[in-house]
């Protein structure tokens, strides 16, 4: 049976978050967000909240408002990152029902726009690093418009996953930037297997230091 979602308020109507609890002693906590115009059971997400469980971690999979509200077009990036914290926050004070003394780690990650909020809002967060699935370096056909800025600024360890002929780009890696090119284009879908060993093997080394 599917876990039952808990809806959490922000300054933006509510958000709302479905726990998958990882196998054995939790060892960390990873909240992953949604891309632009797609919902939580994107196949690339489902595979990391898969790996991360069978690791000890316990994945909390967010809606944003927009999205609870039935809404298809995006908020601003601006409303996203602030009913992100205000998510994590929630979190953190226990509304999930774990870690209600906040000692789990939290990494916080998402796909294409989720991995946007998830970078912007990283030191806020307090996050001890960020999980990328097809973070879209530019828009389609336009790499004068980028968003590495954004990623740049992450100053804890960074994953990102990237298809291959993925028409959003695909970032070079940097310092405690590690990229994982797989076949495929911006969905992932191709190479589930390739997704599920890149986000266990990261997430091993990141809880391992």
């Amino acid at each position: 049976m599917s876990p039952e979602p808990v809806e959490i308020g922000t300054p933006y109507g509510a958000a709302r978050v479905t726990l998958q609890r990882g196998t054995g002693r939790a060892r960390a906590l990873l909240l992953l967000g949604h891309g632009a115009g797609g919902g939580i059971t994107a196949p690339d997400l489902a595979v990391a909240a898969r790996a991360a469980n069978a690791v000890g971690v316990h994945v909390g999979l967010v809606e944003q408002p927009y999205r609870v509200a039935g809404k298809r077009a995006p908020a601003p990036a601006a409303q996203l990152d602030t009913a992100w914290l205000a998510v994590v926050e929630a979190v953190r004070a226990g509304e999930l029902g774990i870690d209600k003394r906040g000692r789990l780690p939290l990494v916080q990650g998402g796909r294409s726009s989720g991995a946007r909020v998830a970078c912007r809002t990283a030191a806020e967060a307090r996050s001890r690093a960020v999980l990328c699935l097809a973070f879209p370096e530019h828009p389609p056909g336009k790499p004068e418009k980028t968003r590495m800025p954004e990623l740049d600024a992450v100053d804890v360890p960074v994953l990102v996953v990237q298809g291959r002929t993925d028409p959003f780009g695909c970032p070079e890696p940097g310092p405690d930037r590690d990229v994982v090119v797989l076949t495929g284009d911006h969905s992932l879908r191709s190479d589930r297997a390739g997704v599920e060993n890149a986000v266990t093997d990261w997430l091993e080394s990141l809880l391992a230091s």
